[in-house]
């Protein structure tokens, strides 16, 4: 089952869209405002809302670090923010001045896509605030965007109704007619189709009431092919947004009729129907690696929706033992965990071999091939990853390690925190290996660095090597 846990009632006019970053919630309206929620509570940020624009904001979003807020209006600008303290970064003046409806960061967080009311998409640096490509398409407005997962490409979807696959070179790869009347979302699910390197599953919404399901493949030697996987029905009106879960079983959409409808993408099947938006839909949004969503509309409000423990469909935990720790797993629940993790091919070899969630966490390259027989060392490689990533969502469910002890590069402990040059404290080796490695950006804002000088961060060593002592034996030993 899903449940509204909260509503958020703080803009004065219509909410146009939702972003969520894995701190933060944003939140943008035709009263030229962004707003800003803590994750945790969903108590609003002390600096918000965030004023700049002069008209509606149309669309706001978060690099994939999180550490910028992009919105978009119909002043023409798109502003960066810093959502840690509410203040402007930098101003991007589309071109042609015209509105700008939508905005994207890429994966890498490099570049940021913008798309205008007259069809023109920029390409932005994130690095320099400079274009870094330009084009246009034939016909219509810009309105939707979302960028591949690898990175590689991105689509626009436009008000004509078409589709539009451009690379980081803006050479458009593939235009399709997708919707009639006009497309108005597009999203990406982040997992690759399975058995394949180069599918993905993308989603788009339209003005003909329904939401296609793409099986987007890369061609050679340059090129993609779009294919229609499922047609979504179910909405008796134009579907105004979409947005996949973060492991793609799931899609949710928004619509003119007022209601949220969550689908299972692989079925199609019509999981719930919600009805307590009182005006349109406007937007839709999954938080990321916890199961919320967001979604707004233009009754001024945004609601925040939950789904139960045996609706939990993040991670990579069995969904009828979301409440029952890995050890304790049953054998059908190993069984199970297999199969949403692509190995149903080695699920009898589990099942003879009486492997139960114990028994799982103790496998080793070595008794995968002496003990289980698999030969494919493939196979073996992917079970053991699939284990290892299990650890981790294990070992951080029960450590809850403080957001400012991990490196935003590496995501793990520090051992030896340092401070860069943007203010922000970095595990050492991590941090010199970026330097050389990534440019002399700050991993964080992806703005220049002004100088390259790495100061320790006694005071922050101390603090985690404090926490350190407070924690289970299983935990590393203090810093030295």
């Amino acid at each position: 089952m899903v449940k509204l846990i909260c509503t958020l009632a703080d803009h004065s006019d219509d909410v146009n869209y939702c972003a969520f970053s894995s701190s933060f919630l944003a939140t943008c309206s035709l009263d030229k405002t962004i707003h800003l929620y803590s994750l945790s509570n969903f108590e609003e940020l002390p600096y918000s809302p965030l004023k700049g624009h002069t008209y509606a904001v149309h669309c706001c979003c978060f690099s994939p670090s999180g550490h910028i807020l992009a919105s978009c209006s119909t002043d023409g600008n798109t502003i960066l923010w810093n959502p840690q303290n509410g203040l402007k970064l930098a101003v991007l003046e589309h071109p042609s001045r015209n509105p700008v409806r939508i905005c994207q960061f890429s994966p890498d967080s490099m570049y940021l896509v913008s798309g205008a009311a007259d069809g023109s998409v920029i390409l932005w640096n994130v690095q320099s605030l400079k274009v870094h490509r330009s084009g246009s398409v034939q016909d219509g407005s810009l309105v939707a965007c979302a960028f591949a997962p690898n990175g590689s490409f991105f689509v626009t979807g436009s008000s004509c109704g078409d589709l539009t696959v451009w690379d980081d070179k803006m050479r458009c790869l593939c235009n399709e007619k997708a919707h009639d009347l006009g497309v108005t979302c597009c999203d990406f699910s982040s997992q690759l189709v399975a058995g394949s390197k180069q599918e993905f599953q993308m989603a788009s919404s339209g003005q003909d009431n329904i939401i296609k399901i793409w099986l987007v493949s890369t061609v050679d030697p340059i090129g993609v092919e779009l294919k229609c996987k499922h047609i979504l029905s179910g909405h008796t009106a134009p579907v105004l947004a979409c947005a996949f879960s973060c492991d793609g079983e799931i899609l949710i959409s928004g619509s003119v009729d007022k209601t949220v409808i969550i689908f299972e993408t692989n079925t199609g099947s019509i999981l719930h129907t919600l009805t307590q938006h009182t005006r349109y839909v406007t937007t839709c949004a999954f938080a990321p690696d916890i199961p919320l969503f967001a979604t707004g509309s233009m009754d001024k409000c945004v609601n925040i929706w939950q789904f139960e423990p045996k609706q939990c469909f993040t991670g990579t935990t069995p969904k009828e033992s979301s409440n029952t720790s890995v050890e304790n797993w049953s054998e059908d629940d190993v069984s199970t965990w297999l199969c949403k993790c692509g190995l149903k091919v080695v699920v009898e070899i589990f099942q003879k071999n009486n492997i139960d969630g114990r028994e799982l966490l103790s496998l080793t390259k070595e008794s995968l091939a002496n003990d289980l027989k698999i030969e494919s060392l493939g196979l073996r490689s992917k079970v053991l990853r699939n284990i290892e990533e299990l650890q981790i969502v294990r070992k951080s469910a029960c450590e809850a390690v403080p957001d400012e002890f991990l490196c935003p590069i590496t995501k793990e402990l520090m051992k030896e925190p340092v401070i860069a040059a943007d203010g922000y404290s970095y595990e050492k080796e991590a941090m010199e290996n970026w330097i050389i490695n990534k440019r002399r950006s700050s991993p964080m804002t992806n703005l220049p660095l002004e100088r390259l000088v790495l100061t320790p961060n006694r005071t922050l060593k101390m603090a985690i090597n404090r926490w350190l002592e407070t924690q289970p034996v299983h935990h590393q030993k203090p810093l030295s």
